[in-house]
């Protein structure tokens, strides 16, 4: 094995031992030394890799997202020729596939995120490109976002054990928001909502009473 395979294989062991610590015994107890003795590596080979736990958990982060963002441009350039919004349906097949894939990784992410702000802005800037794309393609962008934000809730419910619905109900749920023509009917394209807007009678203006 040549030297680049041995250093990328002490960094997949390692960061597989980080997400076991995390998603065991929780961000806190995640160190160097505890990764090199969950992975079978030395302390000096996991610092070969991560100077700091810093570093471990901004890897774990890119990582993840680099795997849904390959999810996701598969997706899109399936959808692409044959969707009206293959932005939301991207996003909303991504969210879904989110929620279907293993949770461990993603609750040990959550745990860290929650102990280290700073690394929720890596996927917050990728969120806001997201969304002003979906916000772009929709003929009704509230309409669109509601449907994103509802997958949203799905994933994160079932992701902290708190949702009531089974596996079928999920799975029938994410079916319908992924489905364009469930939603055509409801739309109102920005003409009318800025029409009707602007027929709105303004507040009346309150006058100051005279006195007798």
């Amino acid at each position: 094995m040549d030297n680049a395979s041995r250093s990328e294989r002490s960094r997949n062991a390692a960061l597989e031992a980080a997400i076991a610590i995390i998603a065991r015994d929780g961000p806190g107890r995640l160190t160097l030394d505890a990764i090199a003795r969950e992975s079978g590596l030395s302390k000096g080979g996991v610092m070969h890799q991560f100077r700091t736990k810093e570093a471990v958990l901004k890897a774990l982060l890119e990582r993840q997202m680099a795997h849904f963002e390959e999810f996701s441009n598969r997706y899109q350039a399936k959808v692409s020729a044959t969707s009206e919004n293959p932005e939301l349906a991207t996003q909303l097949a991504t969210v879904r596939e989110a929620a279907t894939a293993p949770n461990s990784a993603a609750l040990a992410l959550v745990a860290a995120m929650v102990e280290n702000p700073g690394l929720m802005s890596l996927p917050r800037d990728s969120e806001m490109k997201r969304v002003a794309a979906i916000k772009a393609e929709a003929a009704d962008p509230d309409l669109a976002l509601l449907r994103w934000a509802a997958a949203r809730g799905l994933l994160l419910s079932g992701l902290f054990g708190m949702s009531p619905l089974s596996k079928a109900e999920h799975d029938r749920l994410f079916a319908r928001l992924l489905d364009d023509g469930q939603w055509t009917s409801l739309e109102r394209p920005a003409k009318a909502r800025a029409a009707k807007s602007a027929a709105a009678p303004s507040p009346k203006a309150t006058t100051p009473r005279k006195r007798a």
